[in-house]
């Protein structure tokens, strides 16, 4: 009979109900079953199926998963599986490894499965302490106008070269070759990103580079010079059904000398002496002071505060940032984008209305700071201002090759390039309706 001497008493098999009720105690235990079988108990409670067994000389240690996951019956069948093996001479620990190999292939695949537009919004937030707010907004703007809607869906296994193509063709149609190429760097730039994080292995916008449309040659940005001529581009524009932010962007920056970026990224603060109560001008002096970051200096200038530029204000100027405060004054910024607040005006905008009401390659946005120039220097050689020219360029905010010079005339020469500032704005807005006037119409961009 069992359990009397002489007679061999049989190993006592675990039940569900033992491993079940196992609680933990100070210091980890087994609750042995049959063939090396056991329940491992950690101090945490965690319950997990073990099995020890040596192959070669050596002792090796199988898991076969977290109970109750994995249920007694299962355990004892990986248990009778892996003995099997061990018989034959492999090593069960091996199936272990191909596990993880495949679990990692099936976390790349999904990985691969996420859309286009996850990954490139990951990418974006990776990039941003690299780039100034304004950089920011117009890389995610671009992608949200003209790549999001076309591929944004897409798993990324499943965007190639054509693909890629087609969409770009899309915005050479248009007539934005650089903006095209452009694009193209943006979304390559996604795919390294993602060939880092090992969630993809190449990158199809690579060689789609020499199928795009060549570069014109760089010239001079199309500028109507005369003021009259000038001043119809902002007669249609403001006649269009543009937002009044965007009409109101392009008449500060018609009036300014400034470049599209700076009144796109012009912040309140900026702004000082302007009476936003009232609507005296002349006592306040009013000023338009761009930080140097901002400025489109070379890099060992951009943090020195002596190179930051210095806008006079013409009293039209202060009419547009009077009627624009009352649409945006409570945000940060002066020319906000519709869709997000935080965001400048798109880097598009005011050249797609010059487009939309008849000024296609007669003239952009850049192309005020060549017609104030042409303008300005044209009367001066008439009137006999010799120191003008010196004093436009100033105004233009071209840096001169002497820094201690140009440092010395950030503010140099103030009263005179006010007086052109205002001679120039009294020109070009002759006849022209007052800011508020602006106001109505549909608020998009």
């Amino acid at each position: 009979m069992a359990g009397r001497r002489g007679y061999d008493t049989p190993r006592r098999m675990l039940t569900d109900k033992e491993a079940k009720n196992a609680e933990p105690r100070e210091k980890p235990y087994k609750l042995s079953d049959a063939g090396g079988l056991y329940l491992y108990v950690a101090k945490t409670g965690l319950k997990s199926w073990r099995m020890k067994f040596r192959l070669h000389g050596q002792e090796k240690l199988l898991t076969f998963g977290p109970y109750p996951d994995v249920k007694l019956s299962e355990a004892r069948a990986k248990r009778d599986e892996a003995r099997q093996r061990i018989r034959n001479g492999e090593d069960p620990s091996g199936a272990r490894k191909r596990a993880q190999e495949a679990k990692e292939q099936a976390r790349y695949e999904e990985a691969q499965a996420l859309s286009f537009e996850t990954i490139a919004r990951s990418w974006h937030d990776l990039q941003k302490g690299r780039w100034t707010p304004v950089h920011q907004a117009d890389v995610i703007t671009s992608l949200e106008r003209d790549v999001f809607p076309h591929i944004g869906k897409l798993p990324l296994a499943s965007i190639d070269s054509p693909t890629i193509l087609k969409m770009l063709r899309r915005v050479e149609a248009r007539g934005s070759i650089e903006t095209a190429r452009r694009l193209r760097q943006r979304v390559s730039a996604v795919f390294v990103y993602a060939i880092g994080e090992g969630i993809a292995k190449d990158d199809p916008a690579a060689v789609v580079l020499k199928a795009l449309q060549p570069m014109r040659k760089k010239g001079r940005q199309p500028a109507l010079t005369d003021p009259d001529e000038a001043r119809q581009v902002l007669i249609a524009a403001e006649a269009s059904g543009a937002s009044p932010v965007t009409k109101l962007a392009s008449r500060l920056l018609a009036l300014t000398q400034a470049r599209p970026g700076m009144i796109r990224a012009a912040e309140w603060k900026e702004f000082e002496g302007v009476d936003w109560d009232g609507d005296a001008f002349g006592p306040f002096q009013p000023i338009w002071r761009v930080p140097a970051g901002r400025m489109k200096l070379i890099l060992d200038l951009k943090d020195e505060e002596a190179f930051e530029h210095i806008v006079p204000l013409c009293w039209q100027a202060v009419d547009v940032l009077r009627a624009v405060r009352r649409l945006t004054g409570r945000g940060r910024l002066v020319f906000p984008g519709q869709r997000h607040s935080h965001r400048p005006l798109s880097e598009n905008a005011i050249g797609y209305l010059y487009n939309r009401v008849g000024f296609f390659g007669r003239h952009v946005p850049h192309g005020w700071r060549s017609s104030f120039s042409t303008t300005m220097n044209a009367l001066a050689v008439k009137r006999g201002r010799t120191e003008d020219p010196a004093i436009v360029e100033l105004m233009l905010a071209h840096v001169p090759e002497n820094k201690v010079k140009a440092a010395y005339d950030r503010a140099g020469h103030m009263e005179r390039r006010r007086e052109l500032s205002q001679e120039w704005a009294d020109l070009l807005m002759k006849g022209m309706c007052e800011a508020n006037d602006l106001l109505e119409g549909r608020r998009r961009n």
